[in-house]
């Protein structure tokens, strides 16, 4: 097909969620990118910060394929020895805790709004439900993620969002301590604002979050969605900044393209999921 005729497809049958450009890509190498006139870019982008590793890297394509040959999926109903290999690299990496895996950033911070929640259910019983964010914050698109999202931009025309999230300015502690009641479960937090405009927090905030959080009895969520995965130069963010969060969400890079995204919880906070109290159906799947 020529680029007209794929673009046209596109935009015949699927909605129009997406302002795309004009340009088809057919394949990928390294950081380069090659559309179907034979055009050759150079790859700024990475697939919205997911391809940490580049476009067809050997060592992904021979993972993929030879994983494809031998078992592409089963269900979390059994046990995956890759599965299970990663959840220990995951929770080794971040410091220790347990793992849950999902398909993308947006369902890990629905898991970690439900395992917040439920935490705070069974510690204090009902009533214990609020979540904090920062102003400029984003963590997802839909209702959990989209509620706790502080960007009104990104709420028109789907209100009303999911009751019980309160936003606080951007590197303001006194705000944040005063927003930390004993009705409030947890504190949702990007070490680096992402989408809003790669936002910084003022020096020692973090720290001063860690704190307040430790001393109220609130969880201290980070999501790493797009600092995770060694983008700052270290392998969270959050160990960048020296803090240790109870609950860290990733995604977005962790599988260089393929959908995947995971929580990692200290065990304490992990223990209160168990059976039927959360799952995905591909979340995890051995490709």
């Amino acid at each position: 097909m020529t680029p007209a005729e794929i673009i046209a497809m596109t935009q015949t049958y699927q909605m129009g969620n997406y302002a795309r450009h004009p340009v088809a890509f057919v394949r990928g190498e390294g950081a380069r990118l090659f559309d179907a006139g034979g055009r050759e870019y150079l790859d700024l982008l990475g697939g919205i910060a997911v391809a940490l590793l580049g476009h067809s890297h050997p060592r992904v394509v021979d993972a993929v394929c030879s994983q494809a040959k031998t078992l592409t999926h089963v269900s979390n109903l059994f046990h995956v020895p890759v599965q299970a290999a990663l959840g220990e690299l995951l929770s080794d990496a971040a410091g220790g805790g347990k793992v849950f895996f999902c398909n993308s950033g947006t369902e890990a911070n629905e898991a970690a709004i439900k395992l917040a929640r439920r935490w705070a259910f069974d510690r204090h019983g009902e009533g214990r439900h609020g979540i904090v964010v920062l102003e400029g914050s984003f963590h997802g698109r839909t209702y959990g993620g989209l509620s706790a999202t502080a960007q009104p931009k990104f709420h028109q025309g789907f209100e009303p969002m999911l009751p019980g999230f309160t936003t606080v300015p951007l590197g303001d502690i006194d705000a944040l301590d005063a927003a930390l009641t004993d009705r409030v479960c947890a504190f949702f937090i990007e070490p680096i604002q992402g989408e809003s405009g790669v936002r910084m927090h003022p020096p020692g905030y973090l720290k001063e979050v860690e704190t307040l959080c430790r001393g109220k009895g609130i969880l201290f969520v980070a999501d790493e969605i797009q600092t995770g995965m060694g983008r700052t130069g270290a392998f969270l963010a959050s160990g960048r900044f020296e803090i240790v969060p109870d609950v860290v969400t990733l995604a977005k890079g962790i599988a260089n393209g393929l959908p995947l995204g995971a929580v990692v919880a200290r065990d304490e906070v992990a223990s209160v999921f168990v059976p039927g109290t959360h799952g995905s159906t591909f979340g995890g799947n051995p490709l």
